[in-house]
């Protein structure tokens, strides 16, 4: 898993900054009724992990009020399991930016750290995520030690049945890829039987994806297309349907290399978390 090799923030472009102030600007896009109310009183707030879970989603909550003008001290790493009641981090600042990053911070935290939670490194996402919150999808898939898979579409062609049509033929598909791609863009063709998959790897496919095969089947596919063609000459990957139950059933074979579904982040349950202001005293100390 990533992890294991390095620190998965370090992976972050300079523009997720850009998308989080965004998404500050969607929340609070005119008067700020409820800040007036608090004002700018130095306050302080506990991240309270409220369910089970791994924790994903730190620098873009440290981003969140980074922009506010507040400081936040964990408590518990990155890719911990937590579970209820754990004292994640404390935020500091004035009350008013603390409530301003409240709902984009903990909507961030909650999402990534659900997606990280749900699904173990035997399967791969897809590029089925959320618009404008990709980036957030696939760094929890990466916290959990799943595969990302291709993150658009500049990082892999991935011909599907609409291409094919489009094209004419596999080949001729195939081909027009390989010439504006070059060596360095990898070109993954989905496959609708053994035939298509034989056709692509002959035309010089990386990557066959067996699209809605049965459990029962794929094995034995995948196993003749690389005896056919020789093992480490391309992956062969299964799609379709999959979840972390019915992957078990036949698609976990060692002539497959790639098992991929959008359930890792497509109605995953999302990790619940709060942010509470520490109350103060009559004499305006803070009370724990």
């Amino acid at each position: 898993m990533a992890s294991s090799h390095g620190t998965v923030a370090h992976l972050l472009p300079p523009n997720y900054k850009h998308k989080i102030s965004q998404w500050l600007e969607e929340d609070c896009p005119d008067f700020d009724y409820g800040g007036f109310v608090v004002g700018e009183i130095d306050a302080e707030a506990k991240l309270l992990g409220k369910s089970t879970g791994l924790l994903a989603g730190v620098p873009f909550f440290d981003e969140v009020f980074h922009q506010l003008g507040c400081t936040v001290e964990w408590h518990i790493k990155e890719g911990t399991y937590i579970k209820p009641i754990a004292h994640c981090a404390t935020v500091r600042g004035p009350a008013r930016r603390l409530l301003l990053g409240e709902r984009v911070a903990l909507n961030t935290l909650a999402r990534c750290s659900g997606i990280a939670t749900n699904y173990s490194n035997v399967i791969a996402g897809t590029r089925k995520t959320t618009p404008g919150f990709r980036l957030v999808e696939k760094y929890g898939m990466l916290v959990g030690g799943c595969d990302s898979h291709r993150h658009s579409l500049s990082t892999m062609t991935m011909l599907k049945d609409n291409h094919i049509a489009a094209c004419g033929s596999i080949k001729a598909a195939i081909h027009a890829a390989k010439a504006v791609g070059g060596f360095s863009i990898k070109v993954e063709v989905e496959c609708q039987s053994e035939d298509e998959a034989n056709e692509a790897i002959e035309a010089g496919a990386d990557v066959v994806m067996l699209d809605n095969f049965e459990g029962v089947s794929v094995g034995g596919v995948a196993k003749r297309l690389k005896e056919k063609w020789g093992r480490g000459t391309f992956l062969v990957e299964v799609s379709g349907g999959l979840t972390e139950e019915n992957v078990k059933n036949g698609y976990l074979t060692d002539d497959v290399d790639v098992v991929s579904t959008s359930s890792i982040h497509q109605g995953v349950s999302h990790v619940d978390f709060s942010l509470k202001i520490v109350k103060r005293d009559v004499d305006g100390a803070l009370t724990n």
